[in-house]
């Protein structure tokens, strides 16, 4: 895998916010994988921890991805947008991460560890007080830049999630999201 583009937001309409994951794991990431440059995408939501509610975990080829017109034709959370609040988008270099490293089975989950508004070399710092040799760790390259690194971790069940930790500095965000549907590929990736 090559980059990792990670959108964070909070839903402020439980009403609605049914509709809203139907849409966006259903049209939205049929619209998105038929880009140019996009690979493969999981959706998340929070549950437990500190940090945003939901996030998507995009697989993209290039940051190149961003600015072909076909991406910038129609970009964004559409209808949903006012409903929408404390949202990111970044991007992260994964080189060197095969790209099914980071797909969460139905019963696992995905442990992330974001520096948001910290200076690089204090995230540097706080990132060093982790301990965990299976954390795969990510700077930020482009776009919003909310965080200037991100940690990641596959848990395949429930119960290995305990392993995140729970005590952490502030400023730091360490929560553990479970996934809203299955990691799926862009056609041409397939």
């Amino acid at each position: 895998m090559s980059f990792l583009y990670i959108v964070r937001c909070r839903f402020m309409r439980p009403d609605l916010e049914a509709s809203w994951n139907a849409w966006y794991s259903g049209e939205k990431i049929a619209q998105l994988l038929a880009k140019p440059m996009f690979r493969a995408v999981q959706r998340f939501r929070r549950a437990n921890g500190r940090g945003r509610d939901y996030l998507a975990l995009w697989q993209v080829a290039s940051p190149d991805a961003f600015g072909t017109p076909e991406y910038k034709a129609d970009w964004g959370f559409a209808q949903w947008q006012p409903h929408i609040t404390d949202w990111s988008r970044d991007l992260f270099d994964a080189a060197g991460t095969a790209e099914t490293a980071l797909a969460v089975p139905a019963a696992g989950a995905l442990g992330v560890i974001a520096f948001d508004g910290m200076a690089a070399d204090a995230a540097a710092a706080a990132r060093d007080a982790f301990n965990d040799a299976q954390m795969t760790w990510c700077p930020c390259v482009g776009l919003d830049r909310h965080t200037p690194l991100i940690g990641l971790r596959c848990f395949g069940d429930a119960a290995s999630q305990a392993a995140m930790p729970q005590d952490v500095r502030a400023g730091v965000q360490a929560g553990v999201y479970r996934p809203l549907g299955a990691f799926a590929t862009a056609p041409s990736a397939a």
